[in-house]
């Protein structure tokens, strides 16, 4: 394991210094970083993220705590000093290339459902249990999917799935988001331990490191981001509202059921397809 996270680290190291020296932030440079799939890479963060234990990496999936973590120290990977949410060598790179690119990318975002009801009959301690368990659900899905998780809010997990680890990246964010209810007892005969609902877009983003000196942060913005936010909170429990363009991109069942939503904050209606999870052994 440790072999198969050098050699994806290593070609990470290479492809990223071959900018030119003073073009740490050109935009044509990470576009192609950005948008051509990296097979090491993916096999590198699948390695990764199979070694326990969270926290870890946001970008490489490298456990920092445990025997996991442990293991990475003899590779020389720890957690940043300036960005709990990043490794020393992800930082380091993210500081040496400062920049980003638009690129197109597809984006989850999952939540538990009336957690603020939930809260209210829990003891702060056990409320935080039930989150850390959810986080390591949640982000565990998205790894094994090839994601990268922009982070956690409350109740909530945002990932990215982008070419750069694997060009089918809307099929995988749908995929993840199915795995992260499955993963919650969604399709559990007992039901949830946490009623979960997803949402998810593809578009358009850009897709780079912000923030100065060592509270660098790797992040996505812009309206396919908002898009996919909206798109999770008109989701119930045990459903995953998907857009049109995302279920065309991810090869859904054309024949699927849409509706048209009126989003939060959005001039026009947005074309959606909802999908959930079966229980074990349903027909």
């Amino acid at each position: 394991m440790q072999l198969a996270g050098r050699f994806a680290e290593a070609q990470h190291n290479e492809r990223m210094s071959a900018a030119k020296p003073g073009d740490h932030r050109d935009e044509a440079y990470w576009r192609e970083f950005l948008t051509h799939p990296d097979s090491l890479m993916r096999t590198g963060r699948l390695v990764f993220s199979r070694i326990p234990s969270n926290p870890r990496c946001q970008l490489c999936a490298s456990p920092f705590s445990g025997w996991g973590g442990r293991v990475m120290k003899i590779i020389g990977k720890r957690a940043s000093h300036g960005n709990p949410n990043l490794c020393n060598g992800c930082e380091n790179v993210l500081l040496r290339h400062h920049g980003g690119a638009e690129v197109p990318s597809s984006i989850l975002f999952a939540d538990i459902r009336g957690s603020t009801t939930m809260a209210e009959g829990m003891s702060p301690t056990e409320f935080r249990e039930l989150l850390d368990r959810f986080y390591t659900a949640a982000s565990r899905a998205v790894f094994a999917n090839n994601g990268v998780v922009d982070k956690f809010v409350g109740d909530e997990i945002m990932a990215v799935f982008a070419p750069m680890l694997g060009e089918d990246h809307t099929a995988r964010a749908v995929t993840a988001a199915q795995a992260v209810l499955r993963a919650t007892g969604h399709a559990d005969p007992g039901g949830p331990w946490a009623p979960v609902g997803a949402g998810v877009h593809t578009g358009q983003v850009w897709f780079g490191a912000v923030g100065e000196g060592q509270s660098v942060a790797i992040t996505v913005v812009g309206d396919t981001v908002n898009t996919a936010a909206r798109l999770a909170a008109a989701a119930g429990a045990g459903e995953i509202v998907v857009s049109a363009d995302a279920a065309a991109a991810a090869g859904l069942d054309p024949n699927l059921p849409h509706r048209s939503l009126a989003l939060k904050g959005k001039a026009i209606t947005t074309d959606v397809v909802t999908l959930g999870v079966r229980p074990s052994g349903a027909d």
